[in-house]
Protein backbone atom coordinates (compact mmCIF):
# COMPACT_ATOMS: atom_id res chain seq x y z
CA UNK A 1 0.00 0.00 0.00
CA UNK A 2 1.39 3.46 -1.05
CA UNK A 3 0.59 5.73 1.96
CA UNK A 4 -1.57 8.73 0.58
CA UNK A 5 -2.46 11.91 2.82
CA UNK A 6 -3.39 15.14 2.05
CA UNK A 7 -3.75 18.82 3.48
CA UNK A 8 -7.28 20.54 2.66
CA UNK A 9 -7.25 24.01 3.91
CA UNK A 10 -10.11 26.46 3.36
CA UNK A 11 -9.59 29.33 1.56
CA UNK A 12 -11.32 31.78 3.47
CA UNK A 13 -8.32 32.94 5.14
CA UNK A 14 -4.49 33.36 5.09
CA UNK A 15 -2.77 30.22 6.06
CA UNK A 16 -2.80 30.08 10.07
CA UNK A 17 0.11 28.30 12.12
CA UNK A 18 -2.43 25.79 13.00
CA UNK A 19 -3.21 24.22 9.22
CA UNK A 20 0.30 25.09 8.87
CA UNK A 21 1.59 22.49 11.49
CA UNK A 22 -0.87 19.98 10.40
CA UNK A 23 0.24 20.07 7.03
CA UNK A 24 4.11 19.30 8.38
CA UNK A 25 3.10 16.79 10.24
CA UNK A 26 1.13 15.31 7.06
CA UNK A 27 4.38 15.99 4.96
CA UNK A 28 6.74 14.17 7.52
CA UNK A 29 4.40 11.06 7.47
CA UNK A 30 4.25 10.66 3.74
CA UNK A 31 8.09 11.36 3.30
CA UNK A 32 8.87 8.94 6.19
CA UNK A 33 6.60 6.19 4.54
CA UNK A 34 7.84 7.00 0.81
CA UNK A 35 4.28 8.26 0.32
CA UNK A 36 2.34 11.11 -1.32
CA UNK A 37 1.64 14.44 0.15
CA UNK A 38 -1.37 15.60 -1.88
CA UNK A 39 -3.06 19.56 -1.80
CA UNK A 40 -6.69 19.94 -2.01
CA UNK A 41 -8.40 23.40 -1.77
CA UNK A 42 -11.76 23.22 0.15
CA UNK A 43 -13.50 25.99 -1.66
CA UNK A 44 -16.95 24.98 -2.08
CA UNK A 45 -18.00 28.49 0.81
CA UNK A 46 -18.53 30.65 -2.44
CA UNK A 47 -19.17 33.63 -0.04
CA UNK A 48 -15.50 33.73 2.02
CA UNK A 49 -13.25 31.88 -0.17
CA UNK A 50 -11.02 34.16 -2.29
CA UNK A 51 -8.46 33.90 -4.16
CA UNK A 52 -6.04 35.80 -2.68
CA UNK A 53 -6.29 33.27 0.54
CA UNK A 54 -5.33 30.49 -1.95
CA UNK A 55 -2.25 31.91 -3.26
CA UNK A 56 -1.89 32.71 0.36
CA UNK A 57 -2.07 29.15 1.15
CA UNK A 58 0.33 27.90 -1.91
CA UNK A 59 3.14 30.72 -0.85
CA UNK A 60 2.77 29.92 2.69
CA UNK A 61 3.17 25.77 2.34
CA UNK A 62 6.21 26.78 0.11
CA UNK A 63 7.74 29.30 1.87
CA UNK A 64 8.01 26.47 4.68
CA UNK A 65 9.61 23.81 2.28
CA UNK A 66 6.66 21.47 2.14
CA UNK A 67 6.39 20.27 -1.40
CA UNK A 68 3.51 18.71 -2.51
CA UNK A 69 3.48 15.76 -4.91
CA UNK A 70 -0.39 16.15 -6.15
CA UNK A 71 -2.25 19.52 -6.46
CA UNK A 72 -3.81 21.64 -5.99
CA UNK A 73 -6.82 20.21 -6.20
CA UNK A 74 -9.86 22.27 -6.35
CA UNK A 75 -13.88 20.99 -4.81
CA UNK A 76 -15.43 23.85 -6.75
CA UNK A 77 -14.24 21.82 -9.89
CA UNK A 78 -15.60 18.49 -8.35
CA UNK A 79 -19.07 19.00 -8.42
CA UNK A 80 -20.11 16.54 -9.85
CA UNK A 81 -18.87 14.03 -7.78
CA UNK A 82 -20.64 15.17 -5.03
CA UNK A 83 -23.98 15.03 -6.71
CA UNK A 84 -23.45 11.73 -7.76
CA UNK A 85 -22.71 10.47 -4.19
CA UNK A 86 -25.43 12.27 -2.78
CA UNK A 87 -27.68 10.44 -5.85
CA UNK A 88 -26.25 7.30 -4.22
CA UNK A 89 -26.85 7.60 -0.95
CA UNK A 90 -30.45 8.53 -2.26
CA UNK A 91 -31.17 5.92 -3.55
CA UNK A 92 -29.91 3.09 -0.96
CA UNK A 93 -32.12 4.97 1.32
CA UNK A 94 -29.32 6.14 3.39
CA UNK A 95 -30.37 9.63 2.67
CA UNK A 96 -33.85 12.13 2.59
CA UNK A 97 -34.66 15.48 1.22
CA UNK A 98 -35.91 17.16 4.65
CA UNK A 99 -37.92 20.42 4.37
CA UNK A 100 -37.85 21.74 7.78
CA UNK A 101 -37.72 25.05 7.33
CA UNK A 102 -35.42 28.05 9.34
CA UNK A 103 -37.75 28.98 11.51
CA UNK A 104 -39.26 25.71 12.46
CA UNK A 105 -35.49 24.25 13.27
CA UNK A 106 -35.51 27.06 15.71
CA UNK A 107 -38.12 26.48 17.32
CA UNK A 108 -36.79 23.02 17.89
CA UNK A 109 -33.99 24.33 19.64
CA UNK A 110 -35.89 26.52 21.99
CA UNK A 111 -38.07 23.58 22.89
CA UNK A 112 -34.98 21.04 23.92
CA UNK A 113 -33.34 23.95 25.55
CA UNK A 114 -36.03 24.57 27.96
CA UNK A 115 -36.17 20.74 28.27
CA UNK A 116 -32.67 21.01 28.89
CA UNK A 117 -31.75 18.88 26.25
CA UNK A 118 -28.89 19.64 23.63
CA UNK A 119 -29.76 20.73 20.50
CA UNK A 120 -30.49 17.87 17.69
CA UNK A 121 -32.41 17.46 14.55
CA UNK A 122 -35.27 15.32 15.55
CA UNK A 123 -35.41 13.44 11.88
CA UNK A 124 -39.54 14.79 11.53
CA UNK A 125 -38.74 14.72 7.85
CA UNK A 126 -36.81 11.16 7.74
CA UNK A 127 -40.17 9.38 6.70
CA UNK A 128 -42.27 11.48 4.58
CA UNK A 129 -44.17 9.92 1.93
CA UNK A 130 -44.21 10.99 -2.08
CA UNK A 131 -47.42 13.23 -1.38
CA UNK A 132 -45.93 15.19 1.85
CA UNK A 133 -42.58 15.82 0.01
CA UNK A 134 -45.05 17.32 -3.06
CA UNK A 135 -46.80 19.44 -0.44
CA UNK A 136 -43.93 21.24 0.74
CA UNK A 137 -42.61 21.75 -2.63
CA UNK A 138 -45.57 23.11 -3.40
CA UNK A 139 -45.71 25.58 -0.71
CA UNK A 140 -42.43 26.48 -2.29
CA UNK A 141 -39.76 24.85 0.71
CA UNK A 142 -36.66 24.21 -0.63
CA UNK A 143 -35.25 20.68 0.66
CA UNK A 144 -31.25 19.91 1.96
CA UNK A 145 -30.21 16.56 2.31
CA UNK A 146 -29.97 15.07 5.15
CA UNK A 147 -27.96 11.45 6.09
CA UNK A 148 -29.50 8.99 8.25
CA UNK A 149 -27.61 8.28 11.42
CA UNK A 150 -28.63 5.27 13.92
CA UNK A 151 -28.81 7.00 17.29
CA UNK A 152 -28.06 3.23 18.66
CA UNK A 153 -24.86 2.77 16.47
CA UNK A 154 -21.81 2.88 18.33
CA UNK A 155 -18.57 4.51 16.03
CA UNK A 156 -15.50 2.81 17.03
CA UNK A 157 -11.86 3.71 15.53
CA UNK A 158 -8.16 3.12 16.76
CA UNK A 159 -7.02 6.55 16.52
CA UNK A 160 -3.05 6.45 15.71
CA UNK A 161 -2.23 9.40 18.29
CA UNK A 162 -5.45 8.43 20.90
CA UNK A 163 -5.51 5.17 20.60
CA UNK A 164 -9.19 4.05 20.78
CA UNK A 165 -12.13 6.02 20.08
CA UNK A 166 -16.06 5.49 21.21
CA UNK A 167 -18.57 7.63 19.43
CA UNK A 168 -22.41 7.36 20.56
CA UNK A 169 -24.59 7.57 17.15
CA UNK A 170 -27.12 9.69 19.44
CA UNK A 171 -24.30 12.18 20.56
CA UNK A 172 -24.08 13.51 16.34
CA UNK A 173 -27.34 15.69 16.48
CA UNK A 174 -29.36 13.72 14.35
CA UNK A 175 -30.03 12.92 10.68
CA UNK A 176 -27.11 15.25 9.35
CA UNK A 177 -27.21 18.01 6.38
CA UNK A 178 -24.70 16.89 3.63
CA UNK A 179 -25.98 19.03 0.72
CA UNK A 180 -27.67 22.81 1.06
CA UNK A 181 -31.12 23.30 -0.66
CA UNK A 182 -30.31 24.31 -4.28
CA UNK A 183 -30.41 27.53 -5.25
CA UNK A 184 -30.92 27.90 -9.54
CA UNK A 185 -33.46 25.83 -11.77
CA UNK A 186 -31.29 22.46 -13.10
CA UNK A 187 -29.39 21.70 -9.92
CA UNK A 188 -29.82 18.66 -9.00
CA UNK A 189 -28.55 19.65 -5.01
CA UNK A 190 -27.46 22.49 -3.66
CA UNK A 191 -23.69 23.30 -2.31
CA UNK A 192 -22.78 20.13 -0.64
CA UNK A 193 -21.25 20.36 3.20
CA UNK A 194 -17.91 19.58 4.66
CA UNK A 195 -18.40 15.88 5.86
CA UNK A 196 -20.15 14.60 2.94
CA UNK A 197 -17.52 16.55 0.31
CA UNK A 198 -14.38 15.63 2.41
CA UNK A 199 -15.13 12.10 2.37
CA UNK A 200 -15.96 11.59 -1.67
CA UNK A 201 -12.82 13.37 -1.57
CA UNK A 202 -10.86 11.15 0.38
CA UNK A 203 -12.10 7.92 -1.11
CA UNK A 204 -11.36 9.25 -5.02
CA UNK A 205 -8.17 10.54 -4.15
CA UNK A 206 -7.24 7.18 -2.55
CA UNK A 207 -6.22 8.95 1.19
CA UNK A 208 -4.79 6.50 3.27
CA UNK A 209 -4.04 7.80 6.29
CA UNK A 210 -6.36 11.37 7.68
CA UNK A 211 -4.04 13.21 9.56
CA UNK A 212 -5.72 16.65 11.59
CA UNK A 213 -6.47 18.20 14.25
CA UNK A 214 -8.26 16.71 17.31
CA UNK A 215 -11.30 19.24 16.87
CA UNK A 216 -12.08 17.19 13.74
CA UNK A 217 -13.37 13.92 16.24
CA UNK A 218 -16.57 13.96 16.03
CA UNK A 219 -16.77 15.20 12.54
CA UNK A 220 -14.57 11.36 11.88
CA UNK A 221 -17.56 9.74 13.67
CA UNK A 222 -20.04 11.01 11.00
CA UNK A 223 -17.32 10.52 8.26
CA UNK A 224 -16.77 7.09 8.84
CA UNK A 225 -20.88 6.14 8.89
CA UNK A 226 -20.43 8.19 5.36
CA UNK A 227 -17.41 6.24 4.25
CA UNK A 228 -19.52 2.89 5.12
CA UNK A 229 -22.31 4.07 3.63
CA UNK A 230 -20.84 4.67 0.17
CA UNK A 231 -19.35 1.45 0.32
CA UNK A 232 -15.47 2.37 0.62
CA UNK A 233 -12.79 1.62 2.80
CA UNK A 234 -12.11 3.90 5.64
CA UNK A 235 -8.97 5.47 6.43
CA UNK A 236 -6.51 5.50 9.15
CA UNK A 237 -6.90 8.23 11.45
CA UNK A 238 -4.77 10.54 13.57
CA UNK A 239 -6.24 13.84 15.90
CA UNK A 240 -2.83 15.79 16.59
CA UNK A 241 -3.28 17.89 19.72
CA UNK A 242 -4.21 21.53 19.46
CA UNK A 243 -1.98 24.58 19.66
CA UNK A 244 -2.45 26.08 22.69
CA UNK A 245 -1.40 29.30 24.24
CA UNK A 246 0.61 29.65 27.46
CA UNK A 247 -2.34 30.12 29.24
CA UNK A 248 -3.52 27.10 27.89
CA UNK A 249 -6.33 28.64 25.47
CA UNK A 250 -6.62 27.75 22.13
CA UNK A 251 -4.44 29.68 19.96
CA UNK A 252 -5.95 32.71 18.58
CA UNK A 253 -5.20 36.34 17.05
CA UNK A 254 -4.73 37.68 20.66
CA UNK A 255 -1.96 35.53 21.50
CA UNK A 256 0.21 37.29 18.77
CA UNK A 257 -0.42 34.50 16.10
CA UNK A 258 -2.10 34.60 13.02
CA UNK A 259 -1.21 33.73 9.45
CA UNK A 260 2.20 32.28 8.52
CA UNK A 261 2.74 35.60 6.35
CA UNK A 262 2.89 37.38 10.08
CA UNK A 263 5.89 35.09 11.44
CA UNK A 264 7.61 35.70 8.45
CA UNK A 265 6.90 39.46 8.87
CA UNK A 266 8.34 39.27 12.25
CA UNK A 267 11.31 38.12 11.27
CA UNK A 268 11.38 34.47 11.66
CA UNK A 269 13.67 32.21 9.07
CA UNK A 270 11.20 29.27 7.44
CA UNK A 271 13.43 26.13 8.55
CA UNK A 272 13.31 27.83 11.89
CA UNK A 273 9.78 27.87 12.11
CA UNK A 274 9.37 24.48 10.26
CA UNK A 275 11.89 23.10 12.65
CA UNK A 276 10.04 24.65 15.80
CA UNK A 277 6.37 23.43 14.33
CA UNK A 278 7.76 19.98 14.27
CA UNK A 279 7.90 20.19 18.24
CA UNK A 280 4.68 21.45 18.63
CA UNK A 281 3.21 18.16 19.63
CA UNK A 282 5.62 15.80 18.61
CA UNK A 283 8.34 13.91 20.33
CA UNK A 284 11.34 13.35 18.45
CA UNK A 285 13.57 9.70 19.50
CA UNK A 286 15.75 11.42 20.69
CA UNK A 287 13.89 14.26 23.15
CA UNK A 288 17.01 16.09 23.64
CA UNK A 289 17.89 16.93 19.91
CA UNK A 290 16.14 20.02 18.68
CA UNK A 291 17.56 21.46 15.98
CA UNK A 292 16.86 19.73 12.82
CA UNK A 293 15.75 20.00 8.95
CA UNK A 294 12.81 18.71 7.64
CA UNK A 295 14.24 16.12 5.63
CA UNK A 296 15.99 14.73 8.70
CA UNK A 297 12.62 14.89 10.90
CA UNK A 298 11.09 12.88 8.59
CA UNK A 299 14.06 10.13 8.73
CA UNK A 300 12.42 9.84 12.29
CA UNK A 301 8.51 10.91 12.48
CA UNK A 302 6.18 8.59 14.10
CA UNK A 303 2.21 9.42 15.15
CA UNK A 304 3.04 7.08 17.90
CA UNK A 305 5.17 9.42 19.41
CA UNK A 306 2.42 12.75 18.58
CA UNK A 307 1.29 13.67 21.89
CA UNK A 308 -1.80 13.64 23.09
CA UNK A 309 -1.97 16.90 25.27
CA UNK A 310 -1.99 20.14 23.77
CA UNK A 311 0.79 21.61 22.45
CA UNK A 312 1.21 25.63 24.17
CA UNK A 313 2.85 27.62 21.90
CA UNK A 314 6.39 29.07 23.18
CA UNK A 315 7.75 32.24 21.97
CA UNK A 316 10.71 31.85 23.69
CA UNK A 317 11.51 28.63 22.38
CA UNK A 318 10.74 30.06 18.99
CA UNK A 319 13.15 32.54 19.09
CA UNK A 320 15.72 30.30 20.76
CA UNK A 321 15.78 28.12 17.51
CA UNK A 322 15.25 30.84 15.01
CA UNK A 323 18.65 32.19 16.48
CA UNK A 324 20.61 29.17 16.29
CA UNK A 325 19.70 29.15 12.18
CA UNK A 326 20.68 33.08 11.95
CA UNK A 327 24.16 32.45 13.84
CA UNK A 328 25.18 29.58 11.20
CA UNK A 329 23.84 32.19 8.02
CA UNK A 330 27.01 33.17 6.42
CA UNK A 331 27.27 37.03 5.64
CA UNK A 332 27.11 36.37 2.33
CA UNK A 333 23.79 35.26 2.57
CA UNK A 334 22.70 36.51 5.55
CA UNK A 335 23.02 40.14 4.33
CA UNK A 336 20.51 39.74 1.46
CA UNK A 337 18.31 38.43 4.32
CA UNK A 338 18.94 41.44 6.26
CA UNK A 339 18.67 44.57 3.64
CA UNK A 340 15.16 44.56 3.13
CA UNK A 341 14.96 45.10 6.74
CA UNK A 342 17.46 47.96 6.65
CA UNK A 343 15.59 49.67 3.87
CA UNK A 344 12.16 49.71 6.07
CA UNK A 345 14.02 51.34 8.81
CA UNK A 346 15.28 53.96 6.09
CA UNK A 347 18.92 53.22 5.94
CA UNK A 348 20.77 54.05 3.37
CA UNK A 349 21.74 50.68 1.59
CA UNK A 350 23.31 49.82 -1.30
CA UNK A 351 23.81 46.68 -2.11
CA UNK A 352 25.32 47.08 -5.57
CA UNK A 353 27.52 49.63 -4.87
CA UNK A 354 28.89 48.77 -1.04
CA UNK A 355 28.34 44.70 -0.81
CA UNK A 356 31.38 44.38 0.92
CA UNK A 357 30.86 46.48 3.69
CA UNK A 358 27.11 45.53 4.30
CA UNK A 359 28.63 41.89 4.24
CA UNK A 360 31.16 43.17 7.05
CA UNK A 361 27.89 44.65 8.95
CA UNK A 362 26.05 41.23 8.48
CA UNK A 363 28.95 39.15 10.03
CA UNK A 364 29.72 42.14 13.37
CA UNK A 365 25.79 42.10 14.45
CA UNK A 366 25.03 38.16 12.94
CA UNK A 367 25.78 36.59 16.33
CA UNK A 368 23.35 38.81 18.23
CA UNK A 369 20.58 38.63 16.20
CA UNK A 370 17.49 36.37 17.56
CA UNK A 371 15.20 37.87 15.07
CA UNK A 372 15.49 39.31 11.11
CA UNK A 373 13.94 42.40 12.69
CA UNK A 374 16.57 43.00 15.17
CA UNK A 375 18.88 44.00 12.41
CA UNK A 376 17.71 47.65 12.55
CA UNK A 377 18.20 48.35 16.05
CA UNK A 378 21.88 46.36 16.32
CA UNK A 379 23.30 48.06 13.42
CA UNK A 380 21.68 51.70 13.88
CA UNK A 381 24.62 52.89 15.33
CA UNK A 382 26.48 52.47 12.31
CA UNK A 383 24.56 53.64 9.68
CA UNK A 384 25.53 57.75 9.16
CA UNK A 385 28.04 60.32 10.12
CA UNK A 386 26.18 61.69 13.17
CA UNK A 387 25.55 59.77 15.90
CA UNK A 388 22.78 60.78 18.97
CA UNK A 389 24.42 60.12 22.67
CA UNK A 390 22.63 58.47 24.98
CA UNK A 391 23.08 60.34 28.85
CA UNK A 392 25.85 57.84 30.32
CA UNK A 393 27.42 58.03 26.78
CA UNK A 394 27.90 62.21 27.79
CA UNK A 395 28.79 61.50 31.01
CA UNK A 396 31.56 58.91 30.45
CA UNK A 397 32.50 61.46 27.73
CA UNK A 398 32.68 64.61 30.54
CA UNK A 399 35.18 62.20 32.83
CA UNK A 400 38.55 64.21 33.53
CA UNK A 401 41.39 63.31 30.67
CA UNK A 402 38.70 61.95 28.52
CA UNK A 403 38.84 65.01 25.74
CA UNK A 404 42.60 64.34 25.69
CA UNK A 405 42.36 60.90 25.35
CA UNK A 406 39.62 61.51 22.15
CA UNK A 407 41.90 64.28 21.11
CA UNK A 408 45.15 61.18 20.83
CA UNK A 409 43.12 58.98 19.29
CA UNK A 410 42.15 61.39 16.60
CA UNK A 411 45.23 62.21 15.44
CA UNK A 412 46.31 58.95 14.73
CA UNK A 413 44.12 57.51 12.67
CA UNK A 414 45.73 56.66 9.73
CA UNK A 415 44.07 57.15 5.83
CA UNK A 416 43.38 53.21 6.02
CA UNK A 417 42.82 51.55 9.18
CA UNK A 418 43.09 47.68 9.87
CA UNK A 419 42.17 45.73 13.16
CA UNK A 420 45.74 45.24 13.83
CA UNK A 421 46.68 49.00 13.72
CA UNK A 422 43.49 49.97 15.57
CA UNK A 423 44.43 47.92 18.77
CA UNK A 424 48.19 49.25 18.49
CA UNK A 425 46.49 53.06 18.85
CA UNK A 426 44.36 52.26 21.77
CA UNK A 427 47.82 50.82 23.66
CA UNK A 428 49.74 53.68 22.16
CA UNK A 429 47.56 56.18 24.03
CA UNK A 430 47.07 54.34 26.95
CA UNK A 431 51.32 54.08 27.46
CA UNK A 432 50.99 57.83 26.84
CA UNK A 433 48.45 59.00 29.08
CA UNK A 434 49.57 56.29 31.91
CA UNK A 435 45.23 55.49 31.55
CA UNK A 436 43.53 51.61 31.98
CA UNK A 437 42.35 49.91 28.91
CA UNK A 438 39.07 50.13 30.17
CA UNK A 439 38.67 53.91 30.62
CA UNK A 440 39.89 53.98 26.33
CA UNK A 441 37.74 51.87 25.52
CA UNK A 442 34.71 52.83 27.08
CA UNK A 443 35.24 56.23 26.19
CA UNK A 444 36.26 55.55 22.25
CA UNK A 445 32.57 53.18 22.39
CA UNK A 446 30.63 56.26 23.88
CA UNK A 447 32.57 58.92 21.20
CA UNK A 448 32.24 56.50 18.36
CA UNK A 449 28.68 54.97 19.37
CA UNK A 450 27.22 57.48 21.01
CA UNK A 451 26.54 54.83 23.68
CA UNK A 452 28.34 52.42 26.23
CA UNK A 453 26.43 49.14 24.78
CA UNK A 454 26.78 48.04 20.84
CA UNK A 455 29.18 45.61 19.10
CA UNK A 456 32.27 45.06 18.83
CA UNK A 457 33.82 47.92 19.40
CA UNK A 458 37.12 47.36 17.00
CA UNK A 459 34.85 45.79 14.32
CA UNK A 460 32.34 48.97 14.47
CA UNK A 461 35.54 51.33 14.39
CA UNK A 462 36.45 49.83 11.52
CA UNK A 463 33.34 49.70 9.47
CA UNK A 464 32.99 53.82 10.67
CA UNK A 465 36.65 53.99 9.36
CA UNK A 466 35.98 52.74 5.81
CA UNK A 467 33.19 55.60 5.58
CA UNK A 468 35.16 58.30 7.11
CA UNK A 469 32.87 58.44 9.86
CA UNK A 470 35.25 57.62 12.50
CA UNK A 471 37.15 60.84 12.51
CA UNK A 472 33.68 63.31 11.86
CA UNK A 473 31.99 61.03 15.58
CA UNK A 474 35.35 61.83 17.37
CA UNK A 475 35.18 65.45 16.28
CA UNK A 476 31.54 66.01 17.24
CA UNK A 477 31.91 64.21 20.55
CA UNK A 478 34.60 67.03 21.49
CA UNK A 479 31.92 69.15 20.92
CA UNK A 480 29.96 67.65 23.88
CA UNK A 481 33.37 67.55 26.48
Amino acid sequence: MTVRVRIAPSPTGNLHVGTARTAVFNWLFARHQGGKFILRIEDTDKERSRPEYTENIQSGLTWLGLDWDEGPIFQTQRIDFYDKAIQTLLDKGLAYRSYTSSEELEQMREKQMARHQAPRYDNRDRDLSAEQQAAYEAEGRKAVIRFKIDDAREIVWNDMVRGEVVWKGSDLGGDMVVARAAETEGEAFGQPLYNLAVVVDDIDMQITHVIRGEDHIANTAKQILLYEALGATVPEFAHTPLILSQEGRKLSKRDGVTSIDEFKKMGFLPEAMANYMTLLGWTPPDSTQEIFTLAEAAEKFELERVNKAGAKFDWDKLDWINSQYLHKIPAEKLVELLVPYWQEADYQVDIDGNRAWLEQLAALIGPSLTRLTDAAKESHLLFGESVEYTDDAIAQLKLAGVKELIQAILEAIPANLDETEAKAIIDRVMKAQNVKKGLIMKSLRAALMGSLQGPDLIQSWLLLNQKGWDRSRLLRSLNQI
